[in-house]
């Protein structure tokens, strides 16, 4: 029998996914018809669609020849000026993400933090929404009329603000998805994206970069993959890997001839072995090591090349700011809304200057941190070279989205420190937005 948790956020779905046909089917910037139509048919799903249970284990993805090259997204089309205001389509879509993650993330975010899992309500009301697809081109039957590292941001920063757990645990399916339509062949894309695209995606899949080492280089894995005629043989450990024990596919990372590079290993294959690794925080995603040893895969499942997994690498470090963008703001909103209704000594705390420009200093670092996220999207969706503006992401979320986290525990005092208030739990997933390899991918 149903709980009233869970019959809630059904109905909000549902609810949802009827306001969002309206502003899809009235929308100009949708001119591919078959965009348009891959977008319309994922909401109206979420309307009228039960939230149905998918099974995770044993999904067999059947070897596809694919015809000619692989298909790709077409580039962004460069705007005459510096502007970074989203399109009519990346509004639309940040709509989505907005709504999701304020009628059905955010009420979600403790209870998934508290179980280290998502409802079935939140993962089928975000898989019907079709955010898992932002990466993958029309042409491939995803929502992508181009390829699109802004839209990925400004989702990834919606959900965010509802939850960066909840977040990295519906999104990473997202990140396998636009890494095999991105850097796979023709072969790999018509065997793997059909199960993402088709009626019952998985309900979990890893980009799995991250190891248990100190001071860990993401560009010099310790995991191995070894030639043995036609196969490659792998060994090493991957750490904090979303949903890793109901995850139907990974991408691994694995330095081959001296270069680092991407790997797609199916779950089942002999060798390889699933251990449970609570983390300090991102806790809805529940993560897990990945154990691989002497695990034999084909030579045919390399992803890309060498500097594609440079890409990925900068792309997650890209969309793990963006995250810390969402929750930080998070973070602003409430305690700007608690400092204000908080009074002390006759008047709201606000107004004493240490309060007021502590919550000044989150806003300006939240601003500056959007900023230089947006700018390195895009200049990667007009072909430029981003890393510095990624090095620069980097550094401002470990450093002041961190702060940011810790100032939102302070300002609310002793709320500040238990489990009512959602700002310790913020607190814990800031620390880790600006550490975390992989996962996520724009």
């Amino acid at each position: 029998m149903a709980t009233t948790e869970s019959i809630s956020l059904a109905d909000k779905g549902q609810r949802l996914g009827l306001r969002l046909i309206a502003k899809a089917g009235g929308l100009p910037g949708l001119k591919d018809p078959k965009v348009r139509a891959r977008v319309e048919r994922y909401l109206y799903k979420s309307a009228v669609g039960s939230f149905r249970a998918q099974t995770a284990a044993g999904r067999a993805f059947a070897k596809k020849k694919g015809s000619g090259d692989p298909t790709r997204a077409a580039t962004a089309k460069p705007k005459q000026l510096f502007d970074l205001t989203p399109t009519e389509d990346q509004q639309m879509i940040q709509g989505v993400a907005r709504e999701l993650a304020d009628e059905v993330i955010r009420p979600a975010g403790s209870g998934a933090d508290a179980e280290r899992g998502l409802p079935e309500e939140v993962t089928g009301a975000a898989a019907e929404m079709g955010l898992h697809l932002i990466g993958v081109p029309a042409e491939l039957e995803g929502i992508a009329e181009e390829r699109s590292a802004v839209t990925g941001v400004l989702v990834l920063e919606e959900l965010a603000r509802g939850d960066m757990g909840i977040a990295a645990a519906i999104m990473a399916p997202a990140a396998v998805a636009t890494a095999i339509a991105s850097y796979g062949d023709a072969d790999q894309q018509a065997t793997y994206l059909p199960e993402f695209t088709g009626d019952n995606p998985p309900k979990s899949a890893a980009l799995a970069l991250m190891e248990p080492q100190p001071l860990f280089d993401p560009l010099a894995p310790t995991t191995a993959a070894i030639r043995d005629g036609d196969e490659l043989v792998l060994d090493g450990v991957k750490a904090l890997v979303p949903g890793a024990e109901i995850a139907e596919l990974f991408i691994v990372s694995a330095m081959l001839d001296g270069e680092p590079r991407l790997v797609i290993v199916e779950p089942g294959t002999e060798g390889l072995q699933v251990e449970d690794d609570p983390a300090m925080g991102i806790r809805a995603s529940r993560t897990a090591r990945l154990h691989l040893e002497g695990v034999r895969v084909p030579a045919a499942s390399l992803l890309g090349s060498s500097e594609d997994h440079l890409d990925a690498v900068r792309r997650a470090r890209l969309a793990w700011a963006a995250a810390a963008v969402g929750t930080g703001q998070a973070v602003l909103d409430q305690v700007s809304q608690y400092v204000t209704e908080r009074t002390a000594f006759g008047e709201p705390i606000g107004h004493r200057q240490a309060v007021a420009f502590t919550v000044a200093d989150m806003a300006i670092e939240i601003a500056a941190l959007r900023l230089v996220v947006w700018k390195a999207a895009a200049r990667l969706d007009r072909g430029e070279d981003a890393s510095a503006e990624i090095a620069q992401a980097r550094s401002l979320t470990s450093r002041y989205m961190t702060q940011v986290g810790s100032n939102g525990v302070q300002m609310l005092g002793g709320h500040g420190f238990v489990k009512e208030f959602d700002n310790e739990r913020w607190y814990r997933d800031l620390r880790g937005a600006g550490l975390l390899e992989g996962t996520l991918l724009v």
